[in-house]
């Protein structure tokens, strides 16, 4: 019987050793070689210090910093676990508000985040992703047009010049990939960081 067990046994160990071991360390080493910026989860640093992921939005509350769209993560209520509270780019736990376009939570949401919006900047329009979730409830960009919009606020609460902050979204802006793929958008947390970098 072990005749029979052994070979079958020796397969095992050596695809295991090829396939779960010696493949993805030579991916992993190729990958630090190639990208080795991605391969180590996109990380932005703040001198120092890492401050985040450019993959992973963060929730930018304060006036002197730009917004990202808003996120419909949540998490355990700490004091009730049978319930969720909103918990905003929970990278642990991604996903949308799974709202219907009709879901009137989902309407009065959106009217306060507008009514709120064009407080900050009277008659300009309201881009939408300023006020319409990602799937992932994690995005990290915003369009041009949102970090335009709150250009005047972030202006405003560092007390520099609009044209200032003006010039530095414009260099933050990312174009379509191989001028084909994807929208042009702005990484907030970078975007943000740069801000941080002008009082220096």
């Amino acid at each position: 019987m072990f005749t029979h067990l052994r070979p079958a046994l020796v397969i095992i160990v050596i695809f295991t050793l090829i396939t779960g071991l010696a493949y993805p360390l030579a991916m992993t080493g190729v990958a630090n070689l190639i990208f080795p910026t991605q391969a180590t989860g996109s990380l932005v640093s703040k001198g120092d210090t890492v401050v985040g992921s450019a993959l992973i939005g963060q929730n930018f509350t304060k006036p002197e910093y730009f917004h990202g769209r808003p996120s419909a993560t949540t998490d355990t209520d700490p004091a009730d676990s049978t319930k969720q509270i909103p918990a905003p780019y929970n990278a642990s736990n991604s996903g949308g508000s799974n709202l219907a376009p009709t879901a009137k939570a989902l309407a009065d949401r959106v009217k306060a985040d507008v009514e709120a919006l064009q407080a900050e900047n009277p008659g300009v329009a309201v881009p939408g992703d300023l006020v319409t979730s990602s799937a992932s409830g994690l995005d990290p960009d915003i369009s041009p047009d949102a970090a335009r919009f709150q250009i005047k606020r972030v202006a405003k609460a560092r007390n520099l010049p609009e044209a200032t902050v003006a010039d530095l979204v414009t260099q933050r802006i990312v174009g379509r990939r191989f001028g084909l793929l994807g929208e042009p958008h702005v990484n907030v947390l970078a975007l943000n960081v740069a801000l941080d970098d002008l009082k220096k």
